[in-house]
């Protein structure tokens, strides 16, 4: 698959050193919290600040659909989506990967959809269409989207440097009148594909997911998603190159 030029849009020039981090307290180190009420944007730089142990850049934001988590980011991203109509520097299913270089990326980020279809009439709901609902999730999928990261796992190991970060943002459902535990199954599977997975951010919203459609709620209204940080390496701990 052909890898289109960046434009000044898309990408920016990539940052050659990491920057040092702000001495925020005497014992040496900024902490960051594991709760967080800002936006993505801003908890992805908190996340790329923090957390690498090899130059972030450049990264791959396997989901990139209409780049909104970037919006004044100067990071060097590569944008990748199944949707051609967002002009993605790649056009491809994030499960494949076809034609992405292996051991090319810092960071690996994958927002993936959060939900299935809703109700009898999945072409039209606007519900649908603001979540990404438009991904399977029947019985035939154990009622869930979890189905959907195995494959994913591999390619962003294979495409991942040795020791880069994988950033996924996942958000349990309800589906089937049951909790899907889709964080659960993210780490596990992530374990199962040979990463280690080292911290759990929770962010939360402002409000939760809402439909006119619902008449009765069974279930807690979800006013939160995980961000979960996971290290393409054996080690979570951040030694700098001097102390390996």
């Amino acid at each position: 698959m052909p890898i289109k030029t960046p434009s000044s849009r898309q990408r920016t020039l990539p940052i050659e050193t990491l920057a040092p981090r702000k001495r925020a307290k005497a014992n040496g180190y900024e902490p960051i919290s594991s709760v967080w009420e800002k936006s993505d944007g801003e908890l992805i730089e908190a996340m790329l600040d923090f957390y690498p142990t090899i130059k972030p850049e450049p990264i791959l934001d396997a989901t990139y659909n209409a780049g909104r988590m970037w919006k004044g980011s100067k990071r060097d991203v590569w944008s990748m989506d199944v949707d051609p109509q967002y002009n993605t520097m790649i056009v491809g299913d994030n499960r494949e990967m076809i034609g992405v270089p292996s051991e090319k990326f810092g960071v690996v980020v994958f927002d993936p959809p959060h939900v299935g279809p809703q109700g009898r009439d999945k072409s039209v709901k606007r519900f649908d269409i603001d979540f990404g609902a438009t991904m399977e999730c029947g019985k035939e999928h154990g009622w869930s989207l979890s189905y959907l990261y195995p494959p994913f796992l591999k390619q962003a190991k294979r495409v991942l440097k040795p020791e880069g970060l994988l950033l996924a943002k996942i958000t349990d459902m309800v589906n089937s009148h049951r909790s899907r535990w889709a964080h659960c199954d993210f780490m596990r599977m992530a374990e199962e594909a040979g990463f280690t997975v080292c911290d759990l951010i929770v962010k939360i919203r402002t409000g939760p997911m809402l439909s006119t459609k619902w008449k009765m709620a069974h279930h807690a209204r979800k006013r939160h998603c995980f961000w979960i940080i996971c290290r393409n390496g054996d080690s979570c701990e951040r030694f700098t190159d001097s102390r390996r």
